[in-house]
């Protein structure tokens, strides 16, 4: 195994980059351990989860390892790994679903049911309001919101149906559903 040790103990990081783009898997090792600690840390500040900085520690070597022969300057290493930590810690923040755990009690306990047997009745009652209204409404305004609300027509449907230009059903529509709210106003009070 090659070393690349200057007269302070340190390997020379330039000469460790230059090993590891010939395919030196001891000099990447060696950069791997003096960087470990500082990509660690960037990861854990970012992502703030112990074990989840972890896997990002793993997975920025294994892209440095992949694109070490894209690094121009040797000497660049540590300004260039950092910013792998960081881009690639934006990207995992974005990507992962928020995680909150949540007891099934908890939540059973503070579920709010959407059908209650008031709301059916309330429910009910709207639907009865709303036919009456229909029933109290000229046959002209009916049949314009039976054809929108009910059948599911479109405009232009509508105008082939009743052979009028499309306007006059808008005005219709319109004008339908201002004599409708007054129907069922009362209900509303």
């Amino acid at each position: 195994m090659t070393t690349y040790v200057t007269t302070n103990g340190r390997a020379d990081i330039a000469q460790l980059v230059i090993a590891a783009q010939r395919g030196e898997n001891e000099a990447f090792g060696q950069l791997y351990e003096q960087f470990e600690r500082t990509v660690f840390a960037i990861a854990l500040r970012r992502l703030g989860d112990f074990n989840e900085a972890q896997d990002h520690t793993q997975d920025v070597f294994v892209q440095a390892w992949a694109k070490i022969c894209q690094l121009r300057e040797p000497a660049a290493f540590a300004g260039w790994i950092r910013s792998i930590t960081l881009r690639m810690a934006i990207n995992r923040m974005v990507r992962r679903k928020p995680c909150m755990a949540t007891d099934p009690a908890d939540m059973e306990a503070n579920t709010v049911e959407s059908t209650t047997p008031l709301s059916l009745v309330l429910a009910g009652e709207r639907r009865r309001e709303v036919r009456d209204g229909l029933g109290r409404l000229k046959e002209l305004d009916r049949e314009t919101l039976e054809a929108f609300y009910v059948r599911g027509h479109s405009l232009l449907e509508m105008a082939d149906e009743f052979d009028a230009p499309l306007g006059t059903i808008k005005r219709r529509l319109h004008v339908a559903r201002k004599r409708m709210a007054k129907e069922v106003e009362p209900m509303a009070v």
